[in-house]
């Protein structure tokens, strides 16, 4: 047994989704946890069995059989925490799971904290931090990137960046350390143009990691993404078109929707949390203004912004007035106006000049839509009919490019997802920034240390190279029970 593996207490806990199903596991791991399962189990002899065996019998609780089971051995230090696990594989069921737990924990096992086993295989050394939060990732991933970029964490490609990152601050800190040995023979450091370089790349590449930030989030949490316009402009329309199936009443009463739904909608492997708000107008309605209210606050919150103009209605300079308030409350973030209804165009002439609905004109040298006027001053290039289904497939493309910024996710590439991970780095970062500026203005090397041990710091805290009990918490309590 490796001399670095802590044998713990053993821990157990349901691992599989409680419910009906083929088969659930119970996992157990610990210190003794072989010894522990053998007396209630009946079949070949389990502390004489080696590791990575699989043994059928029956499982008894106070002379009552409860199942017939198969048990899965894994010997320290080759198993998932590091420590003796035993896995129970048994018939699915609420009733048979809870019972086969009941008679381990009655056999000495205590109940499993959320996230500890997977702590245990951290403090064990077989995770890295950044490695067991990608478990969690894993777990609770919603989108078929999100599965992707949590694998390529797993994998310990993050971690192998950020022990290379402390590597070149460590040799940084020696070249500092070897000026300091020589101070008192007034000897000049010309190691310090090195220093400089050194530091310079350093800090170039964790800026590089940082400015995947933005969109390793939205892979993770998904585009948050507010569908909103006057009443009756298609919102329900157009979210029951998006998610293939009826998700929102619609009506052709203004003011229909009064709260806001949520549904989740994936497109080319990212998650859209698309959200139909209430029709933004003056109401004296009091549930109905509520519901403009949240409207205003979510538009706010988004990730992007879809307003739909219905084209088979005329506008006024109090819509365009309206736009520009709510795409100044969305900020900096994608702000899309998209033409509704272009099926029903005839009843307002479709050209650019007199400010009518109708589709975008085709640019026949560039193959790109040319915008039109939908109101005084306001033109877009996204219409579309969501009853025909027309435009459908170009307004996707533009809500994914808007909040890429058109560019392709790859995920062979390392990509930042946790905002515990950014802030670490851009403290880093900082660090390093501080550094420079004084290397640039002749700061003794005791100065320079401080500011390279705080790099140090921040990014260890990434790995786990650097913790805090608290820190451990706030991490592993997202776990479920049994992972």
């Amino acid at each position: 047994m490796s001399s670095s593996i802590s044998q713990q207490d053993a821990i157990a806990a349901i691992a599989t989704p409680l419910g009906e199903g083929g088969i659930a596991v119970i996992r157990v791991s610990g210190r003794d946890a072989i010894d522990l399962i053998e007396p209630v189990f009946t079949g070949r002899k389990l502390t004489d069995q080696p590791t990575h065996t699989a043994h059928f019998g029956r499982l008894t609780h106070r002379d009552r059989v409860i199942d017939e089971v198969v048990v899965t051995l894994f010997r320290s230090p080759r198993s998932y925490t590091g420590e003796d696990t035993v896995e129970i594989s048994c018939h699915g069921g609420v009733l048979i799971t809870q019972a086969v737990l009941e008679a381990v924990l009655a056999a000495g096992a205590r109940a499993a904290l959320p996230g500890e086993f997977t702590q245990r295989a951290f403090l064990n050394g077989k995770l890295e931090l950044s490695q067991a939060e990608a478990v969690a990732d894993l777990i609770h991933a919603t989108s078929k990137k999100a599965v992707e970029t949590a694998h390529q964490q797993l994998e310990g490609e993050l971690g192998r960046h950020i022990k290379e990152f402390r590597q070149q601050i460590i040799d940084a800190t020696a070249l500092v350390e070897l000026e300091l040995d020589f101070s008192e023979e007034d000897v000049e450091f010309a190691g310090r143009k090195q220093l400089l370089t050194l530091l310079g790349g350093l800090n170039d590449e964790i800026h590089k990691l940082l400015e995947t930030y933005e969109t390793g989030r939205i892979i993770k949490n998904g585009v948050r993404t507010v569908i909103a316009g006057k009443p009756n402009a298609g919102k329900s329309t157009l979210l029951n078109t998006l998610m293939g199936k009826e998700r929102a009443i619609v009506s052709s009463i203004a003011g229909t929707t009064r709260d806001m739904i949520d549904a989740d909608w994936s497109y080319e492997g990212l998650l859209f949390t698309l959200t139909d708000t209430a029709g933004i107008r003056e109401t004296e309605d009091t549930i109905e203004a509520e519901g403009v209210k949240r409207s205003h606050k979510a538009i706010r919150e988004a990730d992007l912004v879809l307003y739909l103009v219905d084209l088979s209605d005329r506008h006024s300079d109090a819509e365009t007035d309206v736009i520009s308030l709510l795409k100044k409350a969305a900020g900096d973030r994608p702000f899309l106006i998209v033409g509704t209804k272009t099926d029903l165009k005839n009843r307002q002439p479709g050209d650019q000049k007199n400010g009518g609905g109708g589709d975008s004109k085709m640019d026949t040298v560039s193959g790109q839509s040319q915008p039109i006027q939908i109101a005084p001053g306001l033109y877009t290039d996204i219409t579309v009919s969501s009853t025909k289904g027309t435009g459908i497939d170009t307004l996707k493309r533009k809500m994914r490019d808007a909040v890429l910024e058109s560019k392709t996710i790859d995920t062979s590439s390392l990509i930042v997802t946790s905002s515990r991970h950014r802030d670490a780095l851009e403290k880093a970062g900082r660090h390093l920034e501080s550094a420079i500026s004084d290397l640039n203005q002749g700061v003794s090397g005791d100065l320079l240390s401080i500011d390279l041990r705080g790099a140090l710091h921040q990014l260890g805290l990434i790995t786990g190279e650097i913790t805090t009990e608290d820190l451990l918490d706030s991490i592993f309590s997202r776990f479920c029970i049994g992972k």
